[in-house]
């Protein structure tokens, strides 16, 4: 499973032509800001993981400060989230390039939303969960990420992992249960 995980991400980081915005660019399109994670999705090293840690650093203090914030938030993100991955796509001319991250920031927050508990235990499960299934792509996600196009197409692969990576949270938390 670890070499299959090794396999994939570095398939995702070879091939990636296009033009990537720089960060003054960013700066002058807020749509492309929030579409490469506020510059996270710059980095030439696991952009999408460092996406995925950007957005459990920004949602968790707004989700325990105002959980009504957090709700309003991740469906802000996600209504919006096929035209900001859109805009990702028009700056790169890439399909689905390493750089857009704004897919990743927003699964993680409904993770994050729907976790068995708010502790810092279950938030480092969820990070690494969730990347786990992203990375991966297990059935339907990898068919979907092969058949979506577009900003919508970006974002529903992810949202999706976020699902599995919930299943998996909540399943741990019932056998934890169990064990008493």
């Amino acid at each position: 499973m670890l070499q299959r995980l090794l396999t994939r991400l570095r398939r995702a980081q070879k091939g990636q032509a296009g033009t990537v915005p720089n960060w003054s660019r960013l700066q002058d399109e807020p749509a492309l800001m929030l579409s490469f994670g506020l510059g996270s999705g710059l980095s030439p090293i696991a952009p999408g993981t460092l996406g995925t840690l950007v957005g459990l650093v920004v949602f968790i203090p707004v989700m325990l400060y105002q959980p009504w914030l957090g709700w309003a938030l991740a469906i802000t993100g996600t209504v919006f989230g096929g035209q900001i991955c859109q805009a990702g796509i028009d700056a790169t001319g890439v399909e689905d390039h390493s750089g857009i991250v704004w897919d990743e920031i927003v699964a993680i927050w409904w993770v994050l939303l729907f976790l068995p508990a708010q502790t810092p235990l279950w938030w480092l499960a969820a990070f690494v969960a969730f990347r786990v299934f992203d990375v991966l792509k297990p059935p339907p996600i990898s068919l979907l990420e092969r058949q979506l196009k577009g900003g919508w197409g970006v974002m529903l692969d992810d949202l999706l992992a976020a699902g599995y990576a919930l299943m998996v949270l909540w399943l741990v938390q019932i056998w934890l249960l169990l064990l008493g």
